[in-house]
Parts: C-alpha cells; sequence; structure tokens
C-alpha cells in the first residue's frame, strides 16, 4: 500500500504546461475540522493530534456521505507541522517527551496514511504515500492522484500539532550556535530563518513604493474580524476579542519591523478533506466544488536572503502558471485566500495575481479600502492563518463554503464562482483553483 511520493509524478511545476488536462474533472465533496486548540496538554487523549485528525476525517466522510469501504486514498502530511521529515520543523525537544508505556508519537503527536487506514478500519486504501509535502502540496497532488486513477475517493489530512515549550525547537533549532550561513539567516535561533526572510523584502517594498509596516494594521485587523466568524477557528472558539488599530500598532516587536500581530499563533488541530471524481461527486451529499488548476513551485534562491526583485518574480511566475493551467485571468477569480503565515507575505500575492486589479505597489491602499466580507473587496475572507491559528487549512475550508453559497456570516455579497487558495511562501509551495462548474 505504501509508496513513497516521489515515486508518483504527479507535480505541475514548470512554465508553460497549458490547460490542465483534467480540468474540472475532479471535485472535493467534504471537509472536516477538529477543535483548534492551543497545545495539546500531553494528558488528554480526546484531545491527541491522532484522536483530532480521526474526527475531522469522519467529518469530512459524513460531509460527503462516504462510508469507510469507499475511502481507497489517503495523503496525509507524515510530519507535525511540515511536509517530509527531518529538520527543525519535524524534530521536537527535548525528547523523550512523555513516559512510557507510550513508545511511539503516532496517534499522539504524529499521524501517517498507515497509521490511519489501520485505526479507523479503512479496508480498501490502495494510494497511500509516506513523505507527503506541506498541505498546499497535498491538495494538487490529490486532485493529480484522483485524475490519474490511483484512487476514487482521497481523504486529505492535515494535522499540525503544538507542545508546549517545543514548536521548532528541535534538529538545528536547539543547538547553541548558528552555523554556516544561518549565522546571517537566524542569528537568534529563529525558526528557520523566516522572520528575517521575510521582513528583509518587505522594507524593500516599503521604500520602493512609500508607505510604512503600519499600512498592514487593515488587513490584520480583517483577518482578525473574519476569523471571528469562522466557528471552528482559535480565535472564535476561544473568545478572543476584534483587534484594534492601537492592540496593532502597540504591540511588541518579534524582529522589527514584524510585530506580534503580524504572526500566526501555533495550534494543535487537524483536517481533512475528501477528493473524488467529478461523477461521483454529483452524487453525493454536497454540492461539488470542482478542482480546476493545481500548480506548484519551488524556485531556486540566489543567495540566502531573497530580495524584493527575486520574490516578485517568484510569484508572478506562480500567478502565470496557475491562470495558465485553469484557462483563466485576474478578472476571473472571485474568492481569493492566499497565504498569511507572515502579514508581510500577503501583499506579494495580492498583487501578482492582480486580484480586483491590484498591481505592484498598491497594496497597502488596497488594504485600506473596504475588503470586509460585506464589501466590495472581500480579500482573504476565511481569516487566514491569523484569524484562526496556524491551521494552514482555512483558506482552503472557506473557499469550498463560498462556491457551496455556506459560509455564514462570512458569506461574501459579489460573485463567487472560483476561488484560489494557497499554503505557499514565495519561493515554494503550491496553489490550487476551485469551479462552483466544472467549466
Amino acid at each position: 500500500m505504501m509508496a513513497t511520493q516521489n515515486q508518483y509524478q504527479w507535480r505541475r511545476d514548470k512554465d508553460g504546461l497549458g490547460v490542465w488536462d483534467h480540468r474540472g474533472k475532479v471535485a472535493v465533496a467534504g471537509y472536516g475540522h477538529s477543535p483548534v486548540d492551543r497545545r495539546w496538554d500531553e494528558r488528554s487523549m480526546d484531545q491527541t493530534l491522532g484522536a483530532y485528525t480521526i474526527l475531522a476525517c469522519k467529518l469530512a466522510m459524513e460531509d460527503a456521505g462516504v462510508t469507510p469501504a469507499q475511502i481507497d486514498g489517503i495523503i496525509c502530511c507524515d510530519s507535525h507541522i511540515a511536509g517530509g521529515s527531518g529538520g527543525t520543523a519535524s524534530n521536537w525537544a527535548p525528547r523523550p517527551y512523555f513516559d512510557p508505556p507510550y513508545d511511539s508519537e503516532l496517534g499522539l503527536t504524529l499521524i501517517n496514511g498507515e497509521w490511519l487506514a489501520k485505526v479507523m478500519e479503512l479496508p480498501n486504501v490502495k494510494f497511500a504515500p509516506t513523505g507527503v509535502p506541506t498541505i498546499g502540496e497535498m491538495m494538487g497532488m490529490a486532485a493529480q492522484a484522483v485524475a490519474d486513477g490511483k484512487c476514487n475517493t482521497c481523504l486529505v489530512i492535515y494535522p499540525t500539532g503544538n507542545l508546549e515549550g517545543r514548536y521548532r525547537r528541535g534538529g538545528e533549532n536547539a543547538e547553541d550556535y548558528a552555523k554556516g550561513a544561518r549565522q546571517w539567516v537566524a542569528p537568534w535561533g529563529n525558526h528557520g530563518g523566516n522572520d528575517f526572510i521575510n521582513i528583509f523584502p518587505h522594507n524593500q517594498y516599503c521604500l520602493k513604493y512609500g508607505g510604512t509596516h503600519d499600512d498592514l494594521a487593515p488587513f490584520v485587523i480583517n483577518q482578525h474580524r473574519n476569523g471571528l466568524l469562522t466557528p471552528w477557528g482559535y480565535n472564535a472558539s476561544h473568545g478572543l476579542e476584534q483587534l484594534t488599530v492601537e492592540d496593532y500598532v502597540t504591540s511588541r516587536y518579534i524582529l522589527n519591523p514584524l510585530r506580534l500581530w503580524d504572526c500566526d499563533r501555533p495550534v494543535n488541530a487537524s483536517a481533512a478533506y475528501l477528493f473524488t471524481t467529478a461523477e461521483r461527486a454529483r452524487d453525493m451529499k454536497q454540492p461539488p466544488v470542482y478542482v480546476l488548476n493545481h500548480s506548484q513551485h519551488n524556485f531556486p534562491n540566489r543567495t540566502t536572503q531573497p530580495d524584493l526583485d527575486e520574490i516578485e518574480d517568484w510569484t508572478d511566475r506562480a500567478a502565470k502558471r496557475m491562470f495558465e493551467g485553469a484557462g483563466l485571468g485576474p478578472a476571473d477569480v472571485d474568492i481569493f485566500n492566499p497565504y498569511d503565515g507572515y502579514a508581510t507575505m500577503t501583499q506579494f500575492y495580492l498583487e501578482a495575481f492582480q486580484w480586483h486589479g491590484v498591481k505592484r505597489g498598491d497594496a497597502f491602499a488596497f488594504y485600506a479600502d473596504d475588503i470586509r466580507v460585506e464589501g466590495p473587496h472581500p480579500f482573504s475572507s476565511s481569516g487566514g492563518n491569523l484569524g484562526n491559528g496556524r491551521t494552514r487549512t482555512a483558506m482552503y475550508t472557506d473557499s469550498i463554503q463560498q462556491l457551496r453559497g455556506a459560509a455564514g456570516p462570512r458569506q461574501v455579497t459579489v460573485r463567487a464562482e472560483t476561488a484560489l487558495a494557497a499554503f505557499v511562501t514565495p519561493s515554494s509551495g503550491g496553489w490550487i483553483m476551485f469551479g462552483k462548474h466544472p467549466s
């Protein structure tokens, strides 16, 4: 049953591939979310990542109206918070982190397809690759697997774990000294240098196009507002109050000018999505949401520190690939849910995809306009990670709900027939385009 994902050539990660051959032939028929906690307390067995993943899968299957016997594919990110194995994102520290009789992370802080098929008693799983990447690419992998006949009814699971005091504290991040190139990009032991990597081009952006860091305030505040309209998200389910401009501009710096509220909140949660053929989806409980394209990218760095020109080039190329593969253009995208793990990233995606006519240098002015879900420019209607916690799934769920017309108080008032969503950085990750109709 198990094979490495590298043995299956599923990626659409090159320029000039043209319209996706399977456009509209694959659909998402269900989704499910677990509760979202700040962290696992290492005691409550009904709140482990395993328990939450089983719950999310059952909810996705119930949403679609399928039985365990119908599931023949599982694509599960088999790490705590990121794809693959090894590295700072995959190793907790210190270890061991709990006492016997627990001799494995599986079902506690770690999930994989083999474990899930066994404990959920899914007897007909024939496609469950290992070494699965992060959710931005997993969604594309699932769409391609169904399209290619690797499986017909596939669960896609993204678990995101968090243990007190141990988030990204494994591997080289637990060492006393930053070695090699890391002495320049991670001198304070931050996780992978992401903080520094993202503020440098952001500062260049402000210098080139005008504005200041605090021009991000309307965007961040709106993310929190949308998050409070998302019942399953961390902010809504834990009674957080609406963020204000004063809260934002007076919050402490993480790494100047990056503020506390520019960073998403690590959480413990899981989400699942059910992919199937468009033909099968039409007979399921919910209206199908069709896949119009998926695309991945892994652009090489010129140096250890990407600059503004490099990031704008990468995001422009990613946008071109997505539009070409879907046979659509910027004016055709109704719902836009880009990644917002750092608030400083999002303007690059907004401008590259030219959503609602935004061009390079226009993002701050756009943020200051009416971007509420009730308004004419309902940007990032999911609330993303800033509004819901670092689930990395809100963008996909909201896109599906908006096209179904089932987003509740977040339902946009503009047209909602296409949606573009991603968990992605400028240099790597993947995008997916959904449609209310198959063509």
